[in-house]
């Protein structure tokens, strides 16, 4: 019990201290646990749905850093701009999954 008690407390420390980087964590791993449930059945709205998560995190992240830059800003920044890149070459593949 003690173990959870202190994963709860630590979750809610770090939602207080810094709430935007919270809620891009929790937007990348809601996008890794769909990525997951994808690569098991092999829907393309599971895909789409998580690379829209990672450009949205990756957006927040960029407009985070141009606000309040952090100590690592460059390696913030190259991070967040390659899994944009990524999320929206990933995008741009699922296209052929449509039925126009």
């Amino acid at each position: 019990m003690a173990i959870w008690r202190f994963w709860l407390n630590t979750l809610i420390l770090s939602s207080q201290y810094n709430p935007p980087r919270f809620v891009e964590l929790i937007m990348l791993w809601i996008a890794l646990i769909l990525l997951a449930v994808w690569s098991l059945v092999p829907f393309w709205p599971y895909l789409v749905l998580s690379l829209s998560f990672v450009i949205g995190s990756s957006i927040s992240i960029l407009i985070r850093e141009a606000i309040a830059p952090s100590p690592y800003i460059r390696a913030t920044q190259v991070t967040a701009v390659l899994m944009l890149i990524i999320s929206i070459y990933g995008l741009a593949d699922v296209i052929q999954y449509f039925n126009w």
